[in-house]
């Protein structure tokens, strides 16, 4: 009896949660806006500490959000082959250097004008460097952007931080554990060669795992495309690399017609995960913790947001595209998200300040963000 109490109890609350996060994208249609922001701040009011708080099932809702931002990342892959990837790394490699000069110093800087240590300033580093994909890769979704001419530019950008990350991880890992030099080389080649052998199968043989995974039935195509993305996704993670990453590429190794019949079975689950994901983001954040880091956050988002801004537009001006699209691509990089509160919470053992002003300053961007990509036109 108590277990069929306890889930009733979960179908109410989920239920509760998709119908108020129907009314918050009606309110952001209705005014123009992206739904993120929205899902965001609803988060906010219903998590630990919020107007509301909901005692929801976490395990559930983290879950799904997590599925949201690798089905997110996925179908930004379908709208690219693998040689427009391998052609955008390339050229994109500069922009990549100058993404790195231009946003992992402030963070790096505040770290140490706050008194913290050189660790702690180093992960602050990683949270002000990362942008967010998943809501990056949302905002030009609903924006309809993704054959915009600047696109490729900002995806270059995105697909480079996320190869960093693989680098920069289990260094952030092993030092914080106190791993000697022998353990570092170990981890970081493991997650190089990893990245470097899934680059390859999906630019290669891209062609050979789209006539693998294709077949007329719909339902047998969205079962094997939906665990091929979870299968790779979870291996990367499990060798260090960003889940994102794999998901992202399992997308490039698709082509021909299985595309646009991928893109139409997973975009409503691309879309209700998506929601979760962000609703739950809102959710961690204790709104008790702000007001004491906020000043600081609103000059480090600040900061960061033209540091961002300055990386998209020489990007995309690198890449012979107009002024204008140069806007629109930093202003879409604004963004931080998912990658930055998994590294605050890395530094949370180091240095407890952290993560609230982590918090504070990726709801900042995640909300600014989305706001000025729809205005910039």
């Amino acid at each position: 009896m108590d277990s069929a109490h306890h889930l009733s109890l979960i179908f109410i609350e989920l239920g509760a949660v998709s119908l108020g996060l129907a009314i918050v994208a009606r309110i952001a249609n209705w005014m123009g806006l992206s739904s993120i922001p929205l899902y965001l701040i609803a988060g906010l009011c219903f998590g630990k500490g919020g107007l509301v708080p909901l005692d929801l099932s976490s395990g559930f809702t983290h879950f799904g959000g997590e599925i949201g931002v690798l089905l997110l990342l996925f179908m930004l892959g379908l709208e690219y082959t693998g040689d427009q990837l391998r052609e955008n790394l390339r050229r994109g490699f500069p922009s990549g250097v100058v993404d790195f000069v231009l946003n992992f110093p402030p963070g790096l800087i505040a770290g140490f004008i706050l008194g913290w240590s050189p660790m702690a300033a180093v992960l602050l580093g990683g949270v002000t460097y990362i942008s967010s994909s998943g809501v990056i890769a949302k905002v030009l979704e609903e924006l309809h952007r993704l054959d915009s001419p600047e696109t490729p530019s900002v995806l270059a950008v995105l697909v480079l931080e996320d190869l960093a990350m693989a680098v920069y991880l289990p260094i952030v890992a092993v030092l914080l554990v106190g791993g000697d030099t022998h353990t570092l080389l170990v981890s970081v080649g493991i997650a190089m060669v990893t990245v470097l052998v899934v680059l390859i199968v999906a630019i290669r043989f891209g062609r050979a795992f789209s006539r693998l995974v294709s077949h007329d039935s719909e339902e047998i195509l969205l079962l094997t495309t939906f665990g091929s993305v979870l299968l790779v996704a979870g291996l990367a993670q499990r060798l260090q690399v960003s889940a994102a990453v794999g998901a992202f590429l399992v997308g490039i190794a698709i082509s021909g017609p299985l595309v646009e019949r991928s893109h139409r079975l997973l975009a409503p689950l691309r879309d209700l995960f998506a929601a979760t994901f962000f609703f739950f983001f809102g959710l961690q954040i204790d709104p008790h913790s702000l007001p004491k880091v906020l000043p600081f956050a609103l000059v480090l988002g600040a900061v960061t947001a033209l540091t961002k801004v300055g990386t998209g537009y020489w990007a995309a001006r690198h890449s012979g595209v107009d002024g204008r699209g140069g806007m629109r691509a930093g202003a879409a990089l604004i963004a931080r998200g998912e990658f930055s509160i998994v590294i605050a919470g890395l530094g949370a053992a180091v240095e407890p300040r952290i993560e609230p002003l982590s918090a504070a300053y990726v709801l900042l961007l995640a909300i600014l963000g989305p706001i000025l990509t729809r205005l910039i036109k």
